[in-house]
């Protein structure tokens, strides 16, 4: 069953335990900014095999702009046997509307190289 989240909820769950946060917009999109600590797996190459690029076991939650896209990818991942499946209610421009940062690419570089 797909479940839908809140950003409020998002947060909660992505501190309380490991979460596969799965950014299914286009690489573009990404860019202009995305959660912290998702990765990009654009809907298209998604559809193409999702068995290849998701992983059983885990919590996934799929994100897009509005939430359309996102629940198109959960429902394919229920599809394929995968069980504990959310989808961010409103997207990212409702994460950001509700005060929730978003990384941009440029910020997300620097960050990691003064780590380095």
């Amino acid at each position: 069953m797909v479940n839908t989240v809140s950003p409020a909820d998002l947060g909660r769950l992505l501190a309380s335990q490991t979460v596969d946060l799965i950014d299914v917009r286009n690489p573009d999109e990404w860019e202009t900014g995305h959660i912290d600590g998702a990765r990009l797996l654009p809907l298209d190459v998604l559809r193409a095999d999702p068995d290849a690029v998701l992983s059983h076991g885990v919590t996934l939650v799929f994100v897009c702009a509005k939430g359309v896209r996102s629940m198109q990818a959960a429902k394919l991942a229920e599809r394929f046997g995968y069980e504990t499946i959310y989808n961010l209610e409103g997207g990212t421009k409702e994460w950001a509307r509700s005060g929730l940062p978003l990384v941009r690419e440029i910020e997300s570089r620097i960050a990691e190289a003064n780590a380095a």
